[in-house]
């Protein structure tokens, strides 16, 4: 691969006037900015539609898109909105922050009246969009019977429909019909906005990655139309749920609570569940970061009931099995390996044998010791740099963090030759992007040079997070041609 470099920036987070970055003029603005920047890729972050606390690695599909994203200006042009009429809403007063509240109660009704103005003129389109995408009709049934069991999860439906016997889905097909037929209308939107900005995108000569979330929900379509690839019981009820031991970023370790994979049902059906949810992701993203790819090589089992994942124990995954499978079936798809954490040997060995590049997180690099894998110095061709993740602060917030030890900053003040002349995050920066990574990413807070703040997520904890939003402007003409000059300095615009 060529070295090069990225940002990391979710849609969410772009400037809108509607509460939430969208699909829409900003979106097309942040590519051309990229483009100006010498820029080959834009990171994403999962675009599902979101469930419990609003994160996009808890989704109610691993298929669908989020209706949050879907630009509203767009819909407008379209006909399908009359401009007054989605103005006249409360969108949020912050526009550094997202208020979910607002959002699902607002959105829910300006789409609902998109879809009763559109449904039946675009009929025809909506059911071939139907039947190029498998999972389409599932999804919004699953969705308008959740809704018509009070939000409940689906293992607390009346029985026949939980098990998803044929008469009761028959049965609720017809009872049901306005309401499926709403929630494909919000994906055939959706997607034919997602696919504009991709194209868009594309012709600015950059690539995007997504994440892939190494679980799904219990709370999801996923596991509603195929329990028999998770461990659940007779009454579907979760077994052991997933999670990862004490580490990092939480002393009692993090209890995710999704429920965890029967990897030999998935070996007798060939991976076909794996093939089916890559192969939707390849329709959105250019390269797949697999999200916690430790799990492949051995995954933490939490007892279902637990409080805290502590008492958790590690069991083996499918390792290489699987990763033929993907890597042979997509042979022109990129994929990373997220293989941060408390790795074995047994792991290092797998990320290597993948032949996928893993990950070198900065924040993580700088013992004084000098012995972290993390260090520059010590990156592979065939790896990513990033200065850190969603799940990492920010380099101004790491830096001006108390929490961190001392000596730890004062090695990275050493190490990267942190001065008063250049912004201590472009410092950071810089010293990411002198690594013989074949890719280096940075988060565009570091790019702005903002403090925790303008953090992502806190992992381990459940609320407050997914919320930072860029003001309007910040992508400018100035920062565009401050980050090209650093992208030529290192060799990373070729």
């Amino acid at each position: 691969m060529e070295r090069s470099s990225g940002i990391l920036m979710p849609i969410f987070s772009l400037p809108s006037k509607y509460g939430i970055g969208t699909l829409g003029k900003e979106a097309y603005h942040f590519a051309d900015f990229l483009e100006k920047s010498r820029q080959k890729y834009w990171q994403v972050l999962p675009l599902g539609p979101t469930g419990y606390g609003n994160s996009p690695y808890a989704s109610f599909s691993s298929f669908a898109g989020n209706a949050y994203l879907i630009d509203l200006d767009l819909l407008i042009e379209d006909g399908l909105l009359e401009r007054d009429y989605v103005e006249s809403f409360d969108w949020g007063d912050d526009p550094e922050t997202i208020d979910y509240g607002k959002i699902e109660k607002n959105r829910r009704e300006v789409l609902r009246k998109a879809f009763e103005n559109g449904f039946q003129r675009d009929r025809s389109e909506v059911d071939a969009f139907v039947a190029d995408n498998f999972w389409a009709e599932d999804y919004a049934m699953f969705r308008a019977l959740r809704d018509h069991f009070d939000e409940s999860l689906w293992i607390n439906w009346e029985e026949p429909i939980m098990l998803r016997r044929p008469e009761a889905v028959e049965q609720y097909k017809r009872l049901l019909r306005t309401e499926i037929d709403y929630y494909l209308y919000i994906q055939f939107l959706f997607s034919k906005q997602w696919n504009a900005f991709r194209d868009y995108v594309h012709s600015c000569g950059i690539k995007i990655i997504g994440d892939l979330p190494i679980y799904v929900p219990m709370d999801s379509a996923d596991t509603w139309r195929e329990p028999q690839f998770f461990q659940l019981d007779r009454e579907n009820i979760p077994t052991c749920v997933a999670g990862v031991p004490p580490d990092y970023f939480a002393k009692d370790g993090q209890l995710w609570g999704n429920p965890l994979y029967d990897w030999d049902a998935m070996q007798r059906d060939g991976y076909g569940w794996w093939i089916r949810r890559v192969e939707g992701a390849s329709k959105k993203y250019d390269v797949i970061r697999i999200d916690h790819f430790r799990a492949f090589e051995s995954y933490w089992a939490v007892p279902y009931g637990e409080t805290t994942a502590k008492n958790g124990q590690w069991r083996k995954g499918p390792g290489m099995d699987l990763v033929k499978v993907l890597r042979d079936w997509f042979y022109n798809l990129d994929f990373i390996a997220e293989d941060l954490g408390d790795l074995t040997p047994d792991v290092h060995r797998l990320v290597e044998d993948s032949g996928f590049p893993g990950m070198n997180v900065l924040e993580f690099a700088f013992s004084p010791d000098a012995s972290s894998k993390y260090l520059p110095h010590y990156n592979s061709e065939n790896s990513v740099c990033y200065v850190g993740t969603h799940d990492n602060d920010t380099a101004r917030g790491w830096l001006e963090d108390e929490e961190v030890d001392a000596a730890n900053k004062l090695f990275a003040s050493k190490y990267l030759g942190l001065n008063d002349q250049e912004d201590r995050s472009v410092g950071m920066i810089r010293g990411g992007m002198v690594s013989p990574a074949w890719l280096f990413v940075a988060q565009m807070q570091d790019w702005l040079g903002l403090g925790s703040e303008a953090r992502m997520n806190i992992p381990g904890t459940a609320t407050g997070n997914w919320r930072w939003r860029m003001l309007p402007g910040k992508d400018s003409e100035a920062l565009a041609k401050e980050i090209a000059e650093y992208t030529r300095m290192f060799g990373r615009d070729r």
